[in-house]
Protein backbone atom coordinates (compact mmCIF):
# COMPACT_ATOMS: atom_id res chain seq x y z
CA UNK A 1 0.00 0.00 0.00
CA UNK A 2 1.11 3.60 -0.70
CA UNK A 3 -0.46 7.05 -0.70
CA UNK A 4 -1.40 6.44 -4.33
CA UNK A 5 -4.09 4.02 -3.12
CA UNK A 6 -6.17 6.83 -1.59
CA UNK A 7 -8.85 9.13 -2.89
CA UNK A 8 -9.48 12.52 -1.33
CA UNK A 9 -11.99 15.33 -1.79
CA UNK A 10 -11.00 18.58 -3.47
CA UNK A 11 -12.11 21.92 -2.06
CA UNK A 12 -14.88 21.78 -4.65
CA UNK A 13 -16.09 18.42 -3.34
CA UNK A 14 -14.91 16.25 -6.23
CA UNK A 15 -13.12 12.97 -5.65
CA UNK A 16 -9.43 12.97 -6.59
CA UNK A 17 -7.12 9.98 -6.71
CA UNK A 18 -3.66 10.53 -5.29
CA UNK A 19 -2.52 8.23 -8.10
CA UNK A 20 -2.65 11.44 -10.16
CA UNK A 21 0.53 12.47 -8.30
CA UNK A 22 2.39 9.23 -8.99
CA UNK A 23 6.11 9.78 -9.55
CA UNK A 24 6.16 13.12 -7.71
CA UNK A 25 7.57 14.05 -4.34
CA UNK A 26 4.69 15.06 -2.08
CA UNK A 27 4.53 17.03 1.13
CA UNK A 28 1.19 16.26 2.77
CA UNK A 29 0.27 18.79 5.46
CA UNK A 30 -2.67 19.19 7.84
CA UNK A 31 -3.24 22.92 8.22
CA UNK A 32 -5.39 25.59 9.85
CA UNK A 33 -6.01 29.27 9.13
CA UNK A 34 -6.11 30.56 12.72
CA UNK A 35 -3.18 28.71 14.24
CA UNK A 36 0.06 30.12 15.58
CA UNK A 37 1.75 28.05 12.85
CA UNK A 38 -0.38 29.53 10.02
CA UNK A 39 2.54 31.76 8.90
CA UNK A 40 4.21 28.50 7.79
CA UNK A 41 2.10 28.90 4.65
CA UNK A 42 4.74 31.45 3.54
CA UNK A 43 7.51 28.86 3.98
CA UNK A 44 5.47 26.16 2.26
CA UNK A 45 4.70 28.42 -0.71
CA UNK A 46 8.39 29.31 -1.02
CA UNK A 47 9.30 25.59 -1.06
CA UNK A 48 6.61 24.92 -3.63
CA UNK A 49 7.83 27.68 -5.94
CA UNK A 50 11.44 26.54 -5.59
CA UNK A 51 10.85 22.83 -6.33
CA UNK A 52 7.55 22.48 -8.23
CA UNK A 53 9.32 22.31 -11.59
CA UNK A 54 11.37 19.39 -10.25
CA UNK A 55 8.39 17.15 -9.53
CA UNK A 56 7.44 18.45 -6.07
CA UNK A 57 3.87 19.02 -4.86
CA UNK A 58 2.38 20.17 -1.59
CA UNK A 59 -1.04 18.77 -0.70
CA UNK A 60 -2.85 20.87 1.91
CA UNK A 61 -5.54 19.27 4.09
CA UNK A 62 -7.17 21.74 6.50
CA UNK A 63 -8.50 20.36 9.78
CA UNK A 64 -10.64 22.09 12.40
CA UNK A 65 -9.75 19.58 15.11
CA UNK A 66 -7.12 21.55 16.99
CA UNK A 67 -8.95 24.15 19.08
CA UNK A 68 -11.25 24.86 16.09
CA UNK A 69 -8.54 26.83 14.30
CA UNK A 70 -9.97 26.26 10.80
CA UNK A 71 -13.65 27.18 11.20
CA UNK A 72 -14.13 28.56 7.69
CA UNK A 73 -15.66 26.74 4.72
CA UNK A 74 -13.34 25.09 2.21
CA UNK A 75 -13.72 27.99 -0.24
CA UNK A 76 -13.12 30.57 2.50
CA UNK A 77 -9.95 28.71 3.51
CA UNK A 78 -8.77 28.74 -0.10
CA UNK A 79 -9.43 32.48 -0.45
CA UNK A 80 -7.73 33.24 2.86
CA UNK A 81 -4.61 31.32 1.85
CA UNK A 82 -4.42 32.91 -1.60
CA UNK A 83 -4.97 36.46 -0.33
CA UNK A 84 -2.70 36.28 2.73
CA UNK A 85 0.02 33.88 1.61
CA UNK A 86 -0.23 33.64 -2.19
CA UNK A 87 -0.82 29.87 -1.95
CA UNK A 88 -0.86 28.17 -5.34
CA UNK A 89 -0.36 24.53 -4.30
CA UNK A 90 -3.37 22.17 -4.17
CA UNK A 91 -5.71 22.54 -1.22
CA UNK A 92 -8.29 19.91 -0.38
CA UNK A 93 -11.52 19.67 1.58
CA UNK A 94 -11.37 19.96 5.35
CA UNK A 95 -10.84 16.60 7.04
CA UNK A 96 -10.51 14.91 10.41
CA UNK A 97 -7.01 13.76 11.35
CA UNK A 98 -8.00 12.44 14.80
CA UNK A 99 -10.68 10.19 16.26
CA UNK A 100 -13.23 7.84 14.76
CA UNK A 101 -13.82 9.89 11.60
CA UNK A 102 -10.13 10.21 10.73
CA UNK A 103 -9.55 10.41 6.98
CA UNK A 104 -8.18 7.09 5.65
CA UNK A 105 -5.12 8.84 4.18
CA UNK A 106 -4.20 10.25 7.58
CA UNK A 107 -4.86 6.95 9.30
CA UNK A 108 -2.35 5.40 6.90
CA UNK A 109 0.19 8.19 7.48
CA UNK A 110 -0.24 7.91 11.24
CA UNK A 111 -0.03 4.12 11.29
CA UNK A 112 3.26 4.23 9.43
CA UNK A 113 5.06 7.02 11.29
CA UNK A 114 5.72 7.92 14.89
CA UNK A 115 5.09 11.21 16.65
CA UNK A 116 8.57 12.56 17.46
CA UNK A 117 7.43 15.13 19.98
CA UNK A 118 7.51 18.88 19.79
CA UNK A 119 10.72 20.87 20.01
CA UNK A 120 11.67 24.42 20.86
CA UNK A 121 10.19 26.85 23.32
CA UNK A 122 6.60 25.93 22.41
CA UNK A 123 7.14 22.22 23.16
CA UNK A 124 5.80 22.05 26.70
CA UNK A 125 2.71 24.16 25.98
CA UNK A 126 1.95 22.28 22.75
CA UNK A 127 2.36 18.95 24.51
CA UNK A 128 -0.26 19.94 27.08
CA UNK A 129 -2.64 21.38 24.46
CA UNK A 130 -2.27 18.26 22.33
CA UNK A 131 -3.17 15.99 25.26
CA UNK A 132 -6.20 18.10 26.16
CA UNK A 133 -7.28 18.22 22.53
CA UNK A 134 -7.01 14.42 22.16
CA UNK A 135 -9.49 13.99 25.02
CA UNK A 136 -12.00 16.11 23.09
CA UNK A 137 -11.34 15.11 19.47
CA UNK A 138 -10.15 11.54 19.82
CA UNK A 139 -6.83 9.80 19.83
CA UNK A 140 -4.18 9.94 17.15
CA UNK A 141 -0.49 10.59 16.83
CA UNK A 142 -0.84 13.88 14.99
CA UNK A 143 -0.15 16.38 17.72
CA UNK A 144 -1.12 19.65 16.05
CA UNK A 145 -1.69 21.61 12.84
CA UNK A 146 1.11 21.73 10.28
CA UNK A 147 2.36 18.18 10.78
CA UNK A 148 4.09 17.29 7.50
CA UNK A 149 4.56 13.95 5.76
CA UNK A 150 7.12 13.75 2.96
CA UNK A 151 6.37 11.13 0.34
CA UNK A 152 8.94 9.83 -2.15
CA UNK A 153 8.33 9.32 -5.87
CA UNK A 154 7.46 5.70 -5.11
CA UNK A 155 4.50 6.73 -2.95
CA UNK A 156 6.20 5.62 0.27
CA UNK A 157 6.60 7.79 3.37
CA UNK A 158 10.15 9.20 3.41
CA UNK A 159 9.94 11.42 6.50
CA UNK A 160 7.65 13.05 9.02
CA UNK A 161 8.06 16.54 10.43
CA UNK A 162 6.29 18.03 13.41
CA UNK A 163 5.02 21.62 13.27
CA UNK A 164 7.92 22.83 15.43
CA UNK A 165 10.57 21.33 13.10
CA UNK A 166 12.60 23.84 11.11
CA UNK A 167 11.57 24.15 7.47
CA UNK A 168 15.27 23.82 6.56
CA UNK A 169 15.09 20.18 7.72
CA UNK A 170 12.12 19.63 5.39
CA UNK A 171 13.94 21.25 2.50
CA UNK A 172 17.10 19.19 3.08
CA UNK A 173 15.06 15.98 2.85
CA UNK A 174 13.25 17.21 -0.28
CA UNK A 175 16.65 17.86 -1.93
CA UNK A 176 17.68 14.28 -1.13
CA UNK A 177 14.61 12.94 -2.90
CA UNK A 178 14.82 15.12 -6.04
Amino acid sequence: MSVYDFEVKTQGGESKSLKDYEGKILLIVNTATRCGFTPQYDELQALYEKYKDQGFEILDFPSNQFMEQAPESDSEIGSFCQINFGVTFPQFAKIDVLGDNKAPLFKYLEDNTAFKGFSGEEAEELDQLSKENAKKEGEGNIGWNFTKFLIGKDGEIAARFEPTDDIKEVEAKIKELI
